[in-house]
């Protein structure tokens, strides 16, 4: 193994909010999104919603972190935000990725921590340097991390591409502190036509993991999958497509709805430039939102966490509507 690692750890001082005890439902919620293809969009973004469907952008729909600070590329794509299981911070992972560069262009990701989800520490990996063997690699994307309860670990997934073979989704546990990857990285899931699955997001529900997943090149929508544990290689998959679009969709992202039964799965309209919710108390059949989703704002690739009122309260004012 290649021992080189490119960590940088930069203390990102965007001003600071206190962390609030919280339990498994919030008040509210926090949207981290980015914008497009543009350089200047690819970048951190937030919005906030007391109902999970009438959203807000923060800091006037600009970045909250400055992705020059956080990347290798200058840019950053797909955020990803998970509470720490001890509810006393956070993590992030993004794409280093700037997209003018070519779809084959990036090979790394950066995973983030905070306490309080404004000032944010980075570490850059970039797996040319991390890791051995990697001369046909073209691609690292979408990374997102789930509590393995199973191993007491954090993991991180995401998926690659190397040569001409199809994209994998891989995964690697995080170190004790959310600055490297443990390991070298091992097949998550690879469907059973063996072709492309990009996009990967699990969302666990009564024991059993959810993966869903984008079809990357024959298809190009959302399918799922499902496992009792994460790393067993045991996956069953669902039939068809669960996106309710006939266009071609990516950026799968599930949240529950606070104080109920209700899962959310949010996903990008990409090539009609639109955003769209949809509901679910199964995780398996998917019907329009019953409430009307309204954004001020046109969001890429995101994910969605409950926060506290007190939360919402000090992210509007340190970046107001």
């Amino acid at each position: 193994m290649n021992l080189r690692v490119l960590i940088s750890t930069l203390a990102i001082s965007l001003g600071a909010i206190s962390y609030d005890a919280f339990a498994a439902d919030g008040d509210a919620y926090l949207f981290a999104y980015f914008k497009g293809n543009d350089i200047k969009d690819e970048a951190v973004c937030y919005a906030v919603s007391e109902d999970g469907f009438d959203w807000k952008a923060l800091n006037g729909n600009r970045p909250v972190i400055d992705s020059r600070r956080i990347s290798r590329t200058g840019g950053v794509r797909d955020p990803h935000l998970l509470r720490r299981e001890d509810g006393k911070g956070f993590y992030m992972v993004v794409t280093d990725m700037v997209s003018a560069n070519g779809w084959n262009s990036n090979r790394g990701m950066t995973l983030l921590k905070s306490d309080n989800l404004t000032d944010w520490s980075a570490s850059v990996i970039h797996f040319p340097e991390r890791y051995a063997g990697q001369e046909e690699l073209l691609r690292v994307w979408a990374p997102q991390t789930i509590y393995d309860r199973t191993a007491g670990k954090y993991m991180v997934y995401w998926s690659m591409k190397y040569g001409s073979g199809p994209d994998i989704i891989y995964y690697a546990y995080a170190n004790p502190d959310f600055t490297d990857l443990e390991g070298e990285p091992r097949p998550l899931f690879i469907p059973s036509n063996g072709k492309s699955c990009i996009d990967g997001d699990i969302v666990e529900k009564d024991g059993t993991y959810h993966l869903f997943y984008k079809t990357e090149g024959h298809g190009n929508g959302i399918r799922k999958a499902t496992t009792r544990s994460l790393t067993s290689g045991e996956w069953t998959e669902s039939p068809g497509y669960k996106q309710l679009t006939s266009d071609a969709v990516e950026g799968a992202g599930t949240f529950r709805l606070n104080d109920t039964d209700r899962y959310i799965l949010m996903y990008d309209v990409y090539m009609s430039g639109r955003y769209e919710f949809t509901e679910s108390t199964d995780l398996e059949s998917f019907s329009p939102t019953a409430a009307t989703v309204r954004m001020d704002f046109h969001p890429r690739h995101g994910s969605v966490i409950p926060i506290s009122r007190k939360e919402y309260d000090l992210l509007v004012k340190k970046f107001p509507k």
